[in-house]
């Protein structure tokens, strides 16, 4: 930050002047663009719901298009202007701005203001990310279900506006920032996949009793019943009722096992519900890929649960429920389910197709031990996967920090 300093020492000793944006550049709100109107090809085009779900600080190419005919009655973007959301159901999401950085002129639509201006575009992009301006718009912002900044107070935002040369000092020091973090984020997304590859690997050696170790293997039906659920649906959830296991939960938020469920339903259909005990497997019967269809949860809690009708129970006097768990998992039971998945546009599995799926079965004790081994293993792969996000927002908010310190400045007097 020396040079920045330096910089600003002598340029502008006395100050950096602060302008309402209204005075520093031109704001043009868009108008339309739905989202039926954006093509694979065409004119550019950047939705304002694409500010804060796919870009970030600039970008130099669209993800949506709209042709030519449309192009034309929308919102003009010169490479340079920044694309700035007016609405957002949240406060944090309202006011996130892009930096057109491409070559052509693209266009932008409803819900979304064009900002042209003759500073450097991403110092401004930047800058609406900084907490000067989060405080300034979080007392202009109207509304509460749909959060508003509308142009007009939008253009009342008072921005600092050091020489370029500081600007593009500032910019260069960001996009370093920038550039580390992305790369500490593709780091441990390698590092976490590489774990859970290893966690599979010896999850599938664990479970492959071959050699000595060679055991009984038997089809579930033989071994274990398949009890299908009754059907609930979103609208008989209801806090403090009866606990639950959703088909969908199984893959989206559940783990191996648990002793708490994710929901629950009306106490009033607990006589047309169909329950796992403690110690049942929950398996998905449903699901969007065929690596989903049959995953399962082992019920540890101390009471029975309900379970939703695209779920089976499975009950065996001879199988760990864990283990059964972990199995279902494996690479070996994925090849032997294929065979019998129904591949519409849903993925399902049949009770009788559940009971042909061929499982190991060997001693209470071997499968205790398998059981304690991947817990082990489980438990290692999770905690990385903990890790890894609190290290990424450790380095985000060290980012931040010193992204509104750079672009903090000690204001000229009038």
């Amino acid at each position: 930050m020396s040079r920045i300093d330096d910089l600003i020492g002598r340029l502008c000793p006395e100050g950096v002047p602060f302008k309402a944006l209204g005075d520093v550049a031109e704001l043009l709100r868009g108008n339309g663009m739905p989202k039926i109107d954006l093509t694979d090809n065409g004119v550019g085009a950047i939705h304002y719901g694409q500010i804060y779900t796919y870009y970030g600080v600039w970008t130099t190419s669209t993800i949506a298009f709209v042709t030519p005919t449309n192009a034309a009655k929308l919102a003009n973007v010169d490479p340079g202007d920044i694309v700035i959301t007016n609405t957002s159901e949240n406060i944090e999401d309202v006011g996130k701005a892009v930096a057109w950085l491409g070559e052509k002129s693209i266009v932008t639509g409803g819900h979304a203001t064009v900002i042209k201006h003759h500073e450097d575009p991403k110092y401004l992009a930047y800058w609406f990310q900084s907490e000067s301006f989060s405080t300034q718009k979080r007392r202009l912002v109207a509304g509460t279900k749909v959060i508003e900044l509308s142009v007009k107070n939008l253009a009342k935002i008072r921005v600092p506006i050091p020489p370029v040369e500081v600007q593009r000092e500032i910019v260069g020091v960001l996009d370093r920032f920038a550039g580390l973090e992305a790369e500490l984020e593709a780091e441990l997304v390698v590092e976490g996949k590489a774990r859970g590859a290893q966690y599979a690997h010896y999850r599938d050696r664990l479970f492959s009793f071959g050699g000595p170790r060679e055991v009984r293997r038997a089809q579930m039906g033989d071994v274990g019943d398949f009890i299908r659920g009754r059907r609930f649906t979103k609208n008989d959830v209801a806090d403090g009722g009866i606990p639950s296991i959703h088909y969908g939960e199984i893959y989206t938020h559940y783990g191996i096992a648990t002793t708490k469920v994710a929901s629950r339903v009306r106490e009033d259909l607990a006589p047309q519900l169909r329950y796992a005990k403690p110690g049942d497997v929950v398996i998905a019967a449903v699901g969007e890929t065929v690596e989903d269809v049959g995953k399962a949860v082992a019920w540890l809690g101390t009471t029975d649960v309900a379970i939703h009708d695209d779920c089976f129970l499975y009950r065996s006097h001879v199988l760990d429920p864990k283990f059964v768990s972990y199995y279902l998992r494996t690479e070996a039971l994925n090849r032997d389910k294929a065979k019998y998945v129904a591949r519409a546009k849903v993925k399902r599995l049949s009770g009788g197709s559940l009971a042909k799926l061929v499982i190991p079965v060997p001693t209470m004790d071997e499968q205790r031990h398998v059981v304690a081994v991947l817990d082990k293993l489980d438990a290692l792969v999770n905690d990385f996967s903990v890790s890894l996000p609190a290290e990424l927002l450790a380095r985000r908010k060290q980012y931040e920090h010193y992204r509104d310190r750079l672009l903090t400045f000690k204001e000229l007097s009038a």
